[in-house]
């Protein structure tokens, strides 16, 4: 087997375990702050470890920092609003919704990066609303699901577009130990200035302990550094496109482990549809784009 496709194989292992997290959500009973909470503090801590053992653990200045804190805090945002809408719909209608992250990205780029505006992108917008219309005519019971995974899209298309500066100027490993930290401390004082921490902290079960763990480890830290590490090997283009099927992976998964709770109507498959062409489309016809303007330059004397 060649190097390429051990990596792309690996890459489709690690987004079948970021698609499982959604229902990890699901079988996690505790409220969506305090599951954050310890997701991104056992996050932190096999980070510190991951990154401290390679001896890569770096000091940035104030300034630096306090960007990365601020894009770790919308991350746990993210995370929060992403959970709290399985937790009152499922797992689908939740992870459907989230794949209109491309859409906030395509209009909240521009703006930062202060570049023009994508006709396609605005195209890939039109099919994306067309798409969630769907879902929202057919799932009129989970509008609160939807509200919720739709914010938790907005939330994702900013932190998203910040890390995406930061990581052409630094560690990407450096800077997620930064935003789970934040994100972890965040979310402590959120939860004892809002309620009692022994109750929300604390009094957790056996069983949500282990999924905690897995959720924590294997399905952030882990799932996170080895993500980084194909990206040395395969393309932009495959890494985006072969996350793109995190949704599908997802949907079939809790329609696996769920059952009946999972299944939709069938408006609801051809709303995520829609979406999904959407974001595949985009992929591709960017593709095309970047190798056009690859060969011209090329061409030049």
């Amino acid at each position: 087997m060649t190097p390429r496709m051990k990596n792309l194989l690996l890459l489709h292992v690690i987004v079948l375990i970021f698609g499982f997290t959604g229902i990890l959500g699901k079988l996690i009973t505790i409220d969506a702050e305090p599951l954050v909470f310890w997701r991104c503090t056992i996050a932190t801590v096999a980070l510190a470890l991951f990154v401290g053992l390679n001896g890569k653990i770096r000091r940035y200045p104030w300034k630096t920092s306090l960007r990365f804190m601020g894009i770790g805090l919308i991350a746990g945002a993210h995370w929060v609003t992403f959970f709290a809408a399985i937790k009152v719909s499922n797992v689908s209608v939740a992870l459907a919704t989230l794949a209109s992250t491309a859409l906030f990205v395509s209009f909240f780029e521009p703006l930062v990066t202060r570049r023009k505006l994508d006709y396609r992108e605005i195209l890939l917008g039109v099919f994306v609303i067309i798409g969630l219309v769907f879902i929202f005519s057919f799932e009129t019971q989970y509008k609160l699901g939807i509200l919720l995974a739709l914010i938790s899209s907005f939330l994702a298309g900013v932190f998203s577009t910040f890390n995406s500066i930061e990581i052409r100027r630094h560690d990407a490993l450096n800077i997620t130990f930064y935003e789970m930290l934040a994100a972890a401390v965040g979310l402590f004082i959120y939860l004892a200035a809002t309620g009692d921490v022994n109750a929300e902290l604390v009094t957790i079960s056996r069983e949500d302990w282990m999924w905690l763990i897995v959720l924590g480890t294997i399905a952030t830290a882990f799932a996170f550094a080895v993500s980084v590490e194909v990206m040395k090997v395969l393309t932009p283009f495959t890494v985006a496109l072969t996350i793109n099927l995190e949704p599908v992976y997802s949907i079939l998964l809790a329609l696996l482990i769920f059952g009946e709770e999972e299944r939709m109507t069938p408006g609801f498959y051809v709303g995520a549809l829609i979406i999904l062409t959407a974001l595949f489309a985009d992929a591709y016809i960017k593709r095309r784009s970047n190798r056009k303007a690859e060969a011209a330059m090329t061409k030049q004397p």
